[in-house]
């Protein structure tokens, strides 16, 4: 069979509406199919998910006690208390670290291991604060300024999503 003949063939059947085609010639069978389910229901046959837009990556935001109540979201996070006997930063600038990437959180290089940082701790710009494992990869999180631990907001093995806050810091 020639197989400019072939994609000939091929290019008219992706052309048109039909959804099977079947050539017996000189001894050579080709079956073609494109069937796909009708989709009646109006859903998308697999899972959508929008893709986020940022003019940059964001590592971090300024938390001021003068926001407006239009972020209730962030001060809802820095109030729910993950690390048990801790309190909210009540005042003055912090330092909201984010997530780089899209993951699982991990507090310690290891199960058996103490975290990198506890509430408390004093850290420095380029401190390692957490891991974040992506498709098997591990990303070490280092921290973007010096100052100490306020709040850790997620709770370690918990999957987190691009830009989500997961440390407090108080600036030095």
């Amino acid at each position: 069979m020639d197989l400019n003949y072939l994609k000939k063939i091929i290019k008219i059947f992706d052309d048109s509406t039909a959804t099977n085609l079947e050539i017996k010639e000189e001894g050579v069978n080709i079956k073609i199919s494109n069937a796909q389910p009708a989709n009646t229901s109006g859903q998308v046959p697999y899972p959508f998910f929008p893709m986020q837009t940022a003019a940059a990556p964001v590592q971090g935001n300024q938390i001021q006690q003068s926001a407006p109540e239009t972020s209730a979201p962030v001060r809802d996070m820095v109030s729910s208390d993950v690390q048990s006997g801790t309190s909210a930063p009540d005042a003055g600038n912090y330092y909201e670290m984010n997530s780089p990437i899209v993951g699982t959180f991990y507090r310690s290089p290891s199960p058996d291991t103490d975290p990198f940082v506890e509430v408390g701790t004093k850290i420095k710009s380029g401190d390692t604060l957490c891991i974040v494992e992506a498709m098997k990869l591990m990303n070490e999180i280092e921290s973007d300024i010096s100052g100490n631990i306020e709040k850790i907001l997620i709770e370690n093995g918990q999957p987190v999503e691009y830009n989500q806050p997961l440390f407090i810091i108080k600036p030095e």
